[in-house]
This record gives structure tokens, C-alpha cells and sequence, in this order.
């Protein structure tokens, strides 16, 4: 008996083995086989679990007793034959196919009373309700309990699913010539202005989280890089307790030179964004449809070619729609889910923001909408030192802390622009999921500091 294990029966077909030297002798001669990718009449193999499930018979004897003692979520190495089900299994992802068990060990134990059940996590609002109806008690396991004991939630397939899809969407700017960067998080002076940032002490000089890699990205720019993206975390002390907001996100941060006109940006996001929509409608239905059946949505409506207002324009469009000067509301007029309001007033955009050349009054900026809620904010950015040092000063941020920034601009800038869009934030309104903290792995609000 190797070290560590604690039980064996009839020839070591099942027990518990706590080592994986222990394992490797047990299951010489099986080779490793994907849950997802098991077919009728597979050879003999051990199973790996990942977001698939199966289910896996055992005939009798000692190893059915010791599977009966088994707690739900201990993890267990599983060695066996693919076979067809009498009828289709429910519960599982893999319905046509089980596996016939030849050997079973248990890996690790779970706690005889766990918190929550993956089963009550993966159930959906509809189930509960529909129970409820018919004089039936199902459990719901509330956002809070959820988040609390997030290990467990994140195995239901939903879940499993969900943070699938927000990994095909980060790398998406590679598609356009975009370098991948990474920027100092710790910074002295505030990148957006405004007071929610959180502050710290640097080794005796004052600091703060940064809010987002705006200024290190546009000086990366200035530094020859003509495309930059960065996926990272962006920190903003939000007071903001919504369905849409959070303290920590993953931004999705794109800088670029431009040639002529800022509606550049505008036309990557467009050809960026029509493309992601595509991409995973077409390579991550199984994703979608796992989503789905937890928390049941309608597919984004979105046109080939974005849809593109000038803000005056957007809100004339709300206002006869009768919307009160609300440019979060819908433009069902285009039978879109996603568009962008362009040409903003000054006033609305941070400092760095480059004022149109015909009226300052207005910006060269833009935002963009999915399912009436902003998810990108973009703009050209001001290249000048002399104006950028003005309008920081106007905004009441001292010029100090920003030097190396303003100072980058002294020795040449191209024209440039770009954008920041939540990763979160995406997902959740693509998949109609009506909380960011469904998106976030484990997620940082204004009350969550654990786990």
C-alpha cells in the first residue's frame, strides 16, 4: 500500500488513493480520455472531467458499495468502457453515451454537508418558480450565498460556460494588428480624474490603483508601438452599488494612430465587435446553449455595418421616442441591440479628450451601446502638451502628479485615439445576464472583499 492511502478493495479495483503515484500504479495501461469528447464503443480509459458530465454505472459488489459512500463533489479518478444508455441520461451534458466502471478512486473527499449543491446552484429562476406553482419546494440559492461559496457555484455548467465565452472575447484586437502591452497598475496621481480612486502609501509617496492604463497606453503609443491592447484589471472605488458596476473589472484597453479622422477607432470597434458577435454565435453554441438554460435570453440583435449617431441627434431620436434626454435608452427605430452615439459634449469627457476642431463645445469621442447599456467608451485623445496641461488644470487635477504623462507629448505625438470596454460588462449583456457578478470570477463590489 503506498503512502497516503487509506483504503483498497478486490484488487485494487476502488478505494481511496491520495497520491498520484499511487494512481499512476493503478491505472497503468488506461489512457486519459475528455468527458466532452466521449463516443460509443470508446476503447477502455480514465475520464477528465472539465465543464462535460457523464454518467458512469457500476455493476455491484464492493466497488458499488464504496461508490454509494461517496459524498457529492469528491473528486474521483474513474477507469472504464463507453457505452450506450438504455435511454437518454438527464442531469448530465452527455446523454447518449455512460461509462461502464471498471475502476474507482476516490481523490479527495468532500465535507458531508456542503454549504450549497452545484444541482440548487444550476437551477434556474423559471424551475423555482414553476415549482413554486404547482405546490412543490425547490431550493434557490440567492446572488450573495452564490458568491460566498463561489468554488461550488462555479462548477454548474452555466457558470462553466459563461467564463468560456469572456476568454473568446479577450484577445479579439490580435485580429487588427494590435501588440499586446502591460502597464504599472500603481500610479501617482489619479488616469481619469474625480475622486474614485483608491489611494495608498508608496514607500512614503502618495499613490493609487490605476483607474484604467489610459495614459501609460497613449505613451506607448508615443513610443512607436502604432497598435496597442491591454487585458487587465482597472480599479475604481465605486460607491456604485448596481447591477452594473464593480470596484476591480477586466478592461479591455486599444490604443491607435490615427491617419485621418477619430472615426477610425469607430470603424475598428465596429468591424471588432460585428466579428466577436459572429465568432461566438458560431463557434460557442454549446456555450450559449448551456447559459441558456439557466438564465434564458433572446440573441443580440446587431446589423452588419454598426449603427452610428451623433449624440444631438440620439437623444432628438429618445425624445420622440418619448425618453427624457436618456441617451441609455433603446434605438428600436434601427431594430439594433448595439450602436454608437458619437460627437459628445466636452463637458462629459475626461480631460484628455481632444474637443472638436468646429465646435470645442462638443469632443471627438463616442460611445457604444448593447441592449441599451453603455459597454465602450473611446475617443481621439489630445497629442498637444499646451492643451492637455489646460484642460487638466480645468478639471481641477494638479499637473504635478501627471508630468511624465504630459511631458511623453514634448517629444512628438502622433494623432491618436481608442477605447475601453469591460470584459464583464460584455458578456453580461451579450448573454442578457441582467448582474456583472455573473461575469466576474469572484467578483469585488462595494461590499465583497472575499473570498
Amino acid at each position: 500500500m503506498a503512502s497516503g492511502d487509506e483504503h483498497r478493495g478486490e484488487g485494487d479495483d476502488y478505494g481511496d488513493a491520495a497520491t498520484m503515484g499511487a494512481l499512476r500504479q493503478l491505472y497503468a495501461g488506461y489512457a486519459w480520455a475528455d468527458v466532452a469528447s466521449l463516443e460509443p464503443a470508446a476503447a477502455a480509459g480514465r475520464a477528465v472531467r472539465g465543464a462535460a458530465t457523464v454518467q458512469c454505472v457500476v455493476a455491484g459488489g464492493g466497488t458499488a458499495r464504496f461508490a454509494a459512500g461517496l459524498r457529492r463533489e469528491s473528486v474521483v479518478d474513474v477507469a472504464g468502457v463507453v457505452s450506450l444508455p438504455r435511454e437518454p441520461v438527464r442531469g448530465t451534458t452527455h446523454q447518449l453515451v455512460e461509462i461502464q466502471v471498471e475502476k474507482l478512486h476516490c481523490i479527495s473527499r468532500a465535507v458531508s454537508n456542503l454549504p450549497i449543491s452545484v444541482e440548487d446552484a444550476a437551477r434556474s429562476e423559471e424551475d423555482v418558480a414553476r415549482a413554486k406553482a404547482a405546490g412543490e419546494q425547490l431550493v434557490h440559492v440567492g446572488q450573495d450565498r452564490r458568491l460566498d461559496y463561489r468554488v461550488i457555484d462555479l462548477r454548474t455548467a452555466a457558470n462553466q460556460a459563461i467564463f468560456r465565452v469572456q476568454c473568446q472575447v479577450e484577445n479579439m484586437p490580435l485580429s487588427e494588428g494590435f501588440v499586446g502591452i502591460h502597464t504599472p497598475k500603481l500610479i501617482g496621481g489619479s488616469s481619469e480624474g474625480g475622486a474614485a480612486v483608491f489611494k495608498l502609501d508608496y514607500n512614503g509617496q502618495p499613490a493609487c490603483l490605476a483607474q484604467s492604463p489610459q495614459l501609460h497606453k497613449q505613451m506607448a503609443v508615443c513610443g512607436g508601438f502604432e497598435r496597442v491592447f491591454e487585458v487587465g484589471p482597472v480599479f475604481r472605488a465605486e460607491g456604485s452599488d448596481t447591477h452594473r458596476h464593480l470596484c476591480e473589472f477586466v478592461g479591455l484597453d486599444v490604443e491607435m494612430v490615427l491617419r485621418d479622422h477619430y472615426s477610425e477607432v469607430c470603424e475598428v470597434v465596429d468591424r471588432l465587435f460585428v466579428a466577436m458577435f459572429d465568432h461566438l454565435n458560431k463557434n460557442c453554441a454549446r456555450e450559449l446553449e448551456a447559459i441558456q438554460r439557466q438564465y434564458p435570453f433572446k440573441p443580440l440583435k446587431y446589423l452588419e455595418t454598426t449603427l452610428r449617431l451623433d449624440y444631438d441627434q440620439g437623444i432628438r431620436m429618445l425624445q420622440e421616442a418619448g425618453v427624457h434626454v436618456d441617451p441609455m435608452g433603446d434605438l428600436n427605430t434601427y431594430d439594433t441591440e448595439f450602436y454608437m452615439l458619437c460627437r459628445y459634449p466636452s463637458a462629459a469627457r475626461p480631460f484628455y479628450t481632444m474637443p472638436c476642431s468646429d465646435d470645442p463645445r462638443y469632443s471627438c469621442s463616442f460611445d457604444v451601446f448593447v441592449r441599451g447599456e453603455e459597454i465602450i467608451s473611446g475617443a481621439q485623445r489630445v497629442h498637444a502638451p499646451e492643451l492637455l496641461v489646460a484642460q487638466a488644470e480645468a478639471r481641477g487635477i494638479d499637473v504635478r502628479t501627471i508630468a511624465a504623462y504630459i511631458d511623453s507629448f514634448r517629444s512628438g505625438a502622433p494623432p491618436h485615439g481608442g477605447f475601453v470596454v469591460g470584459l464583464e460588462r460584455v458578456v453580461m449583456l451579450f448573454c442578457g445576464l441582467g448582474n456583472i457578478r455573473k461575469t466576474s470570477l469572484f467578483p469585488r463590489d462595494p461590499r465583497r472583499l472575499a473570498p
